[in-house]
């Protein structure tokens, strides 16, 4: 994927991430670009490791699966920042 699709992508994921689990985080539009794109690899990273699939495009599967990894750095993020 390109560097634009990344970022439209990472801004779709964190957002999803950030309405499935709200909290008070700080940050506005580019943390919630870099919590996508970050979700997005590790949920990649994670799902190929299992064998169930990669981020490879715009596609359901692989939003569910940056989602998924979205929330799982956003969870870890808020235990380690409480």
């Amino acid at each position: 994927m390109g560097f634009i699709a990344w970022i439209v992508l990472g801004l779709i994921v964190g957002i999803l991430a950030k309405w499935i689990m709200p909290g008070k985080d700080g940050g506005g539009f580019i943390v919630t670009v870099i919590l996508g794109i970050v979700g997005a690899l590790v949920g990649g990273y994670i799902s190929s490791f299992f064998g169930f699939g990669t981020v490879d495009g715009f596609n359901i599967g692989s939003l569910v699966i940056a989602v998924l990894g979205a929330l799982l750095v956003l969870f870890i993020y808020r235990k380690i920042k409480s």
